[in-house]
């Protein structure tokens, strides 16, 4: 919608509330688990969101607070610009769960932050805040004061809606060749391992210790 929209010259995308996204629900994921035509309808909508982001011809800028897990993270994380808030917490918890780490990470996570961070947090689940995504590259700019957030990234969005057009969407479409060309097979491969894990036995276990709090086994 933004893409066609010709009074759009640039994005900022936010989470509302207490953070920038909570990732899928437990019911979501459960069904995910037992029933084939959700399983394929979500990983075609998990491509498109990962595909629809980079391929938007519009400079898109982020503003991340709070927790940031999940789809939310994605689109975040592939954002043009990403300005996180210094205590942001960023998770992707997608082993945790019983499923490989699929839905974005592959396509980026090395090319941002480096192949042995991007292994030690998305093998380990581990979180990191919005200071340490900045200082391993995994976003574009953190902000020390919570307040400083939105103006922040309105300021880059402005700066961007008001630059060159053409020059910057043709910048961004060939920085994210990266992305397309040499990372698209990386993640439609990921995207596919991902939801077959969801027809596998860990994703139970891993969904049943959530819902119980406790340690996986």
């Amino acid at each position: 919608e933004f893409d066609r929209d010709p009074a759009v010259k640039a994005v900022l995308l936010r989470g509302e509330g207490k953070g920038f996204s909570a990732g899928g629900s437990f019911d979501l994921v459960e069904k995910l688990a037992t029933d084939f035509e959700a399983r394929s309808r979500t990983m075609r909508e998990a491509r498109d969101l990962v595909y629809n982001v980079i391929d938007c011809a519009k400079p898109t800028v982020s503003a991340i607070h709070g927790p940031a897990v999940g789809a939310g993270l994605v689109a975040g994380v592939l954002a043009d610009v990403s300005v996180v808030t210094a205590n942001a917490k960023i998770i992707d918890g997608h082993t945790r769960l019983g499923v490989a780490a699929g839905d974005h990470a592959a396509v980026c996570w090395p090319l941002l932050c480096g192949m042995a961070k991007a292994k030690y947090y998305l093998m380990t689940c581990r979180p990191l805040n919005g200071a340490e995504a900045e200082r391993i590259g995994l976003v574009s700019l953190c902000v020390d004061e919570d307040a400083d957030l939105l103006p922040t990234a309105r300021e880059i969005a402005r700066e961007l809606a008001n630059g060159a057009p053409t020059a910057i969407r043709w910048t961004k479409q060939s920085l994210n060749l990266w992305y397309r060309q040499l990372a698209g097979a990386i993640f439609d491969s990921s995207l596919a391992l991902e939801f077959y894990g969801f027809g596998g036995p860990e994703v139970h276990e891993g969904l049943a210790s959530h819902r119980e709090r406790r340690k996986p086994d």
